[in-house]
C-alpha cells in the first residue's frame, strides 16, 4: 500500500520521535540501523521529512535528527506519508487500471473506496506520540 520509502519514513519518524522524548537526537546511521534501512536511502527519506517539516536537522558535533516535543503528539502519519508518497494513496484504482471512477468503476471500485476511507481515517487520527511511547513500553517493535 506504501512505497518502501513511506515504510522507512514512517519507522524513522517514530524512531526519531522516541528519541526526542528522552531528549536525544539521533545520526542518520543509527536511523538506518535501527529501521534496517540502507544509508543512503535513508538519508534521502530524512531530507524529505525535514523539507517537509515532520523532523529537524541539526548540524554539528551534537546534531542528528529529532522533533520538537510540543510537536509529536500534533505530527499525524498522515503527515509522514504526504511528505514521501504524497497522497497517492488515497487514489487510483484498487487494481490497478489506468481509469477507475464513478462514472467507470472497476469491479472493486465501491469496496475499495471504503477501504480507502478508513485507511485515511487511521492515518489522519493516529499521532506520532503514541506509535512512539507503544514502542517505549515494548508493545511495539520496528524490527523482528
Amino acid at each position: 500500500m506504501f512505497s518502501k520509502a513511506c515504510e522507512y519514513g514512517i519507522r524513522a519518524s517514530i524512531f526519531i520521535a522516541l528519541n526526542s522524548l528522552e531528549h536525544r537526537r539521533v545520526g542518520p546511521k543509527e536511523i538506518a540501523k535501527e529501521i534496517n534501512s540502507p544509508e543512503a536511502f535513508t538519508a534521502k527519506i530524512l531530507q524529505a521529512l525535514v523539507r517537509n517539516n515532520v523532523v529537524n536537522s541539526v548540524k554539528g558535533a551534537h546534531g542528528g535528527f529529532e522533533i520538537d516535543k510540543k510537536d509529536i503528539k500534533t505530527i499525524m502519519i498522515a503527515d509522514i506519508v504526504k511528505a514521501i508518497d504524497g497522497d497517492n494513496v488515497y487514489k487510483g484504482c484498487g487494481l490497478g487500471l489506468h481509469e477507475c471512477n464513478e462514472n467507470k468503476p472497476c469491479p472493486m471500485h465501491e469496496k475499495f473506496k471504503l477501504v480507502r476511507a478508513e485507511l485515511k481515517y487511521m492515518l489522519e487520527s493516529t499521532d506520532l506520540e503514541s506509535l512512539a511511547l507503544d514502542l517505549k513500553l515494548g508493545d511495539t517493535f520496528l524490527k523482528v
